[in-house]
């Protein structure tokens, strides 16, 4: 939850702006009594109980420090200066105090001030930045210069963070040491160093001037008696990962039969060691070869093996066969576990561009330029958003014509174990990397599809709204379909009365497929039918007009453009292309 404090007026609309948009992780601590006062300056949140117009400074106070204790993060509307001293006090560890943001009086800057990392203050920052219009103010080292803190890799880590993380800023040789090749973001690393980075599942302690990072690498398969006590489950786990030198922080699951979903020890033993628990079936379990069948599970849920099966259904090195638990009083066992190291798995986010306008660059797109470690595409697109990867990411770039092997490029280096994006201009789906790369990933990597606005999106928001209705788009380029194929989707686009929106609509070696196209078109249509053109829409040279079925001249359209021909209904309103959305109530008179 994010406790909203504001002591103005400005600042409170500037807050329920952020509480609007984001009802469900938001509360709002209203700390004014009576009529709205007025509070300036950093006498607002005095400590000391100093007051500042009508508004009591120990109310605002009361609000920020009952907000630090029950929120997760913070967002103030507070002069940093009264914030400090209101939290100064309240301040224990960076990993357990919440994040605080602060916001000016003016709504230029969202600051980060405390638990960039730890508490999230840092994405908080960029967060309320993009939805107010400030500038998110980031001081964190690793931020400034675009190096991950090893903190916010999403995995568990021990060692001297803050030596390390202070070697990779200087420019030090740091060692990645990879006892597993999990995915990582790009690091400044070497071979050899005075300080490392131990990426491992074992249970070591960290050398000097060392981090272990532990990746979510084991998965612990448990069968359970009805009724076995979560001590005995727990007991049973943390005895075979310690026998088998692994740390309890690299397990990602706990792994069984559907029929045990909801049984308590299970799940209390999952609860405790902070991973879920994930079930299969009987039958998926009973496909699975394992080494120590038993006919016990058999006959109770339908398959000879859980705690091995469920470990090793997806794949993997079993560590740890099947293994009892021991009861003081000499009672059969109730819980059996198995471990298995699953394969590491490398991942490719197909990414999305937008049509070229930053602004129009979303948000989880950029999260995934500063993720990838290694990043594949049309050199003419990584020129685009160059700037927004981490330094150290390395950049596999093609010109045009060359899809199919930078769709192989990419699947190919996911599959070594990396983090990777492969990009695509507007919606990577559409007429782009996706489908490539889609046909030739197999289940043995993780993929990603992270949106972006299409051309026909970009163009249509140009023009108007000429896409209000059934639309569809179509590309004339006969390089990968047969000409016939695309003639007759033109032709039933027509008969249908669709909108048309085409894309590679003509080059300079392909000049008749546009008038082609337009003439079946107009088989079915007015010619005083809207036609919108448009060309590098959202760049700085963006074009557009509109014009008509009949007067429009192909020979202004390139492969930069898009054409927008209206169905029937289409009308221009104001130099705009409008279709209508069809309702009723637009047919009646007004």
């Amino acid at each position: 939850m994010i406790g909203l404090i504001s002591a103005t007026a400005a600042g409170a609309a500037a807050r329920d702006r952020l509480a609007a948009a984001w009802p469900a992780r938001t509360r709002v601590y209203d700390w004014s009594v009576g009529a709205a006062g007025s509070a300036s300056g950093e006498s607002a949140g005095s400590a000391s109980g100093e007051s500042a117009g009508s508004a009591s400074a120990e109310s605002v106070g009361d609000a920020v420090r009952r907000a630090f204790a029950e929120c997760d993060q913070l967002v103030c509307f507070l002069a940093t200066g009264a914030v400090v001293r209101l939290i100064a006090p309240l301040l224990g560890d960076k990993t357990s105090d919440p994040g605080v943001v602060c916001v000016d009086e003016g709504g230029r800057f969202a600051v980060s001030l405390v638990g960039g990392h730890g508490g999230g203050a840092n994405e908080l920052a960029r967060e309320v930045g993009e939805l107010l219009g400030a500038e998110p103010v980031v001081t964190t080292a690793t931020d400034a210069v675009g190096v991950p803190g090893l903190d916010t890799l999403g995995f568990p880590v021990e060692g001297e963070v803050a030596a390390v993380t202070r070697a990779l800023l200087d420019g030090e040789p740091v060692a990645l040491r990879a006892e597993l090749a999990w995915p990582l973001p790009p690091l400044p690393v070497a071979t050899e160093g005075a300080y490392g980075i131990r990426v491992t599942d074992r249970a070591v302690a960290p050398g000097e001037r060392e981090v272990l990072l532990r990746p979510p690498s084991l998965v612990v398969g448990v069968g359970a008696s009805k009724g076995a006590p979560v001590a005995e489950i727990l007991g049973l786990v943390e005895d075979v990962l310690r026998d088998a030198g692994l740390s309890a922080k690299s397990v990602a699951e706990l792994a069984t039969v559907d029929a045990k979903a909801e049984e308590p020890g299970i799940v209390e033993a999952a609860g405790r060691l902070g991973v879920p628990v994930v079930t299969y079936t009987a039958e998926e379990l009973a496909a699975v070869d394992v080494p120590n069948p038993s006919d016990a599970p058999l006959t109770a849920v339908g398959t000879p093996s859980v705690a091995e099966a469920a470990a090793l259904v997806r794949g993997g090195e079993l560590l740890v066969p099947k293994r009892k638990s021991t009861r003081a009083d000499g009672r059969p066992a109730m819980a059996t576990c198995a471990v298995v190291r699953r394969v590491a798995r490398g991942r490719l986010a197909v990414v999305g561009l937008g049509p070229g306008a930053r602004d129009l660059l979303t948000p989880r797109a950029r999260e995934e330029l500063r993720r990838a470690s290694v990043l594949v595409g049309l050199d003419q697109y990584v020129d685009q958003i160059r700037d927004l990867l981490r330094p150290g990411t390395r950049i596999l770039e093609s010109g045009l014509g060359a899809e199919e092997e930078r769709a192989r490029t990419a699947v190919a280096e996911a599959r070594r174990g990396q983090a990777v994006a492969l990009i695509g201009s507007g919606d990577a789906g559409v007429y782009a990397m996706a489908s490539p790369a889609l046909a030739e990933a197999s289940d043995d990597i993780d993929v990603v599809g992270v949106p972006g606005v299409t051309a026909a999106l970009a163009a249509g928001a140009i023009l108007g709204a000429p896409l209000g209705h059934d639309h569809v788009s179509i590309s004339l380029s006969d390089l990968h379909t047969p000409w016939e194929v695309i003639e007759r989707r033109v032709r039933a686009a027509a008969e249908a009365d669709i909108v048309v929106t085409f894309y590679n609509p003509r080059s300079r070696g392909r000049d008749w497929q546009l008038p082609k196209a337009l003439a079946i078109l107009a088989e079915h249509r007015e010619p005083t039918t809207p036609v919108g053109v448009v060309r590098n829409a959202s760049r700085p040279d963006e074009s557009s007009r509109v014009t008509s079925l009949g007067s429009l001249d192909p020979a202004i359209v390139d492969m930069m453009t898009v054409v927008t021909v209206g169905n029937t209904a289409t009308r221009e309103i104001a130099g705009r292309m409008v279709t209508p959305r069809g309702y009723r109530w637009q047919e009646e008179p007004k």
